[in-house]
């Protein structure tokens, strides 16, 4: 199986936000998805992504993106997320997916790249680990829907 990586295009979006479906009910959250295909078009300046695509042109995974800056650190790329469909995992798209958006992080000059992992996803943990990741038990999720 070839897998190509490239930016998200408009035309892409459908498929996306059936991922984000996906995801929302991996993460055993689907009640807390409310983008959409109509919200990603009037939002597309914000919406930064690459995904993972079969040479049949189906997206299988993505990484969704976005410029911060951190008191700490200075300019960082935050990835909000990784996701992988659930019969093509394993095969090495993570890796390659995670690894683009190190590269684009590390030449766009950004000093850290942060994400997050649900504690109980073992695999997840394992896997960012394996990268070199220093997993923060101290920091958690402050949401505020506007």
């Amino acid at each position: 199986m070839d897998i190509t990586l490239r930016p998200v295009n408009e035309h892409d979006f459908p498929a996306i936000v059936e991922m984000f479906k996906e995801f929302a009910h991996f993460e055993h959250l689907d009640e807390r998805l409310t983008n959409t295909v109509e919200r990603m078009k009037a939002e597309t300046d914000y919406f930064n992504c690459f995904v993972a695509v079969k040479d049949d042109e189906e997206i299988v995974g993505y990484a969704t993106y976005f410029f911060s800056y951190f008191t700490w650190t200075g300019k960082s790329l935050y990835m909000d997320d990784l996701y992988v469909r659930e019969s093509y995992r394993g095969a090495g798209i993570g890796k390659l997916l995670i690894n683009k958006v190190i590269e684009f992080a590390k030449t766009s000059g950004c000093h850290k790249l942060r994400w997050q992992v649900s504690d109980w996803n073992a695999t997840a943990i394992g896997f960012y680990k394996g990268l070199g990741a220093e997993i923060d038990k101290q920091e958690r999720n402050c949401d505020l829907d506007l």
